[in-house]
């Protein structure tokens, strides 16, 4: 089999580096990153790997290859900031998936789309609680409609609460372990959204590179659910820091759970491997760095 042209949208992000960072090992592969640099960043790149920079919704204009295959992970995924930064989530998010989807039917090639897995939160009302949450799940409709009424081979993958190397640990972006973490190596208190009892399932970036390399390859159709089975509530994930905690105010579209749905994802034969307690562990004993 021939050179495969892989195309991650969002490849100098969190997530995104890390799958390109396994893309390329594979030599078959040529693997290329379009990324606006919202939260990606340079420091992110991958060598090997060929950077475009701008907006998904300009996407025609700045690929000109057919790719056998687009992950698509370049929107805005904040939940709580979404509110205040409605602007960008519509344009990252509503004027980017229509350039995306266009961009694959003309080439027909497959799309992975993250959607997010805000629209199983709290029995189902999850889909609408933010603007974030409504922009992944209508845009979930859509990739679904696109391979109806165009026959566009697609795979939708759903991600819960990844943590690990290059989260995001400043600002108003930042994750929570990661920003737990910073503010243990500062000496600072950890900071709790009230009420404290909402559950999350932490899900590590090894394991969910594992999940999207499978589904990529092998998954078509909804529902392909990458998130580890233990859930936690964020103040027992406080307790495994050992800090002293701060609650803070409760905050609009913060949901109290999630449905995880692996089974679709473990039937390719995914597992997940690592436990957020034995991270939290080692980021202990290495002094949080």
């Amino acid at each position: 089999m021939g050179q495969k042209h892989i195309l991650v949208t969002g490849g100098a992000g969190f997530i995104g580096s890390h799958l390109c960072e396994r893309l390329i090992k594979d030599k078959k592969n040529r693997v290329y990153s379009l990324d606006n640099y919202f939260t990606g960043s340079k420091n992110n790149h991958i060598d090997g790997v060929t950077y475009i920079e701008g907006s998904t919704s300009k996407m025609d204009k700045l690929v000109d290859f057919s790719p056998d295959i687009v992950y698509h992970l370049g929107e805005y995924s904040r939940v709580e900031q979404s509110f205040d930064d409605i602007e960008k989530v519509w344009y990252y998010n509503k004027e980017g998936i229509f350039s995306v989807l266009e961009f694959v039917r003309k080439h027909g090639c497959k799309i992975l789309y993250a959607g997010s897995s805000t629209k199983f939160g709290d029995g189902g009302l999850g889909r609408s609680a933010s603007p974030y949450a409504w922009t992944k799940a209508s845009n979930t409709e859509l990739v679904m409609n696109y391979g109806t009424w165009f026959n566009i081979p697609y795979a939708i993958t759903y991600f819960y609460n990844v943590y690990g190397d290059r989260e995001i640990q400043t600002g108003k972006y930042a994750t929570l372990i990661a920003l737990f973490k910073e503010k243990m190596k500062n000496g600072e208190p950890l900071t709790i959204v009230s009420p404290g009892t909402q559950k999350r399932n932490f899900t590590h970036i090894d394991d969910i590179i594992n999940g999207l390399i499978l589904v990529g390859e092998n998954g078509y159709g909804d529902e392909f659910g990458i998130g580890s089975d233990e859930s936690y509530t964020i103040k027992e994930i406080a307790q495994m820091f050992g800090g002293d905690v701060v609650m803070l105010p409760q905050r609009q579209g913060n949901r109290m759970s999630a449905d995880v749905m692996t089974a679709k994802t473990q039937s390719l034969g995914w597992r997940a491997t690592k436990s957020i307690k034995d991270y939290i562990e080692q980021q202990r004993s290495n002094n949080w760095q």
